[in-house]
C-alpha cells in the first residue's frame, strides 16, 4: 500500500526575509555564516526579499541581489552588500554595479537588470509574502512554521533557528 501523504522536504529551510540596506540585517550575517557553516547543505537558507521604503536603494539592491544568485554567487553578493550598507547608502545602483564588479560577476548584467527591472517579480512576490505571514521588519527568520524577529534584537536567535533546524532534521 503506498503512503499518499505529500513527500517531505528533502532538508529544513530556513527564509530569511531581509534588506540589504539594513543595520540589523548586517548584524545578522555573523549567525547565518555560522547556520550555513554548521549545517551546510542540509539545511537550505533561502534569501526572501523585504525591502523597507525608509531605505531608497532596498528595491534595487533585492533586484542586484537576484542577478547574482543568477549568476551563482547570492551569498557572496548579499554578504558584501551587507557589509557595506553605508556605501550603499551613499552609493546606490552605481555601488551595486561595483561590487558585482569586484565578486568577479558581470557587471554589465547589473547595470541591465536594474534598468529592465527582471527581477521585479521575484522582489515583489517576496515583499508580498512577507507581509501575508506578518513579516514588518528585517531581518525575520521563518523555518518550520515558526517567525522570529531579528529586527527586534538577534539575541538567542540563532540558538533558536538550531533547535528547530535539529528538531526538523531528527523528524527528517
Amino acid at each position: 500500500m503506498s503512503d499518499s501523504s505529500p513527500a517531505r522536504p528533502a532538508v529544513p529551510v530556513l527564509d530569511v526575509w531581509c534588506e540589504l540596506q539594513c543595520p540589523d540585517c548586517r548584524g545578522a550575517l555573523d549567525d547565518l555564516r555560522a547556520l550555513r557553516a554548521r549545517y551546510g547543505d542540509r539545511l537550505e537558507v533561502r534569501l526572501r526579499h523585504f525591502p523597507l521604503e525608509k531605505h531608497k536603494h532596498s528595491f534595487a539592491a533585492a533586484q542586484a541581489a537576484e542577478e547574482a544568485l543568477e549568476q551563482g554567487r547570492g551569498w557572496p553578493y548579499v554578504e558584501a552588500v551587507l557589509g557595506r550598507v553605508e556605501e550603499l547608502d551613499r552609493g546606490g545602483e552605481s555601488f551595486l554595479v561595483e561590487v558585482a564588479r569586484e565578486l568577479g560577476l558581470v557587471a554589465e548584467e547589473f547595470d541591465t537588470a536594474l534598468i529592465d527591472g527582471r527581477h521585479i517579480l521575484i522582489v515583489d512576490a517576496d515583499q508580498a509574502e512577507g507581509k501575508a505571514i506578518g513579516v514588518t521588519g528585517t531581518p525575520t527568520y521563518v523555518i518550520g512554521g515558526e517567525r522570529l524577529d531579528g529586527g527586534k534584537s538577534q539575541e538567542g536567535l540563532r540558538e533558536r533557528v538550531e533547535e528547530i533546524a535539529d528538531r526538523l532534521l531528527a523528524e527528517g
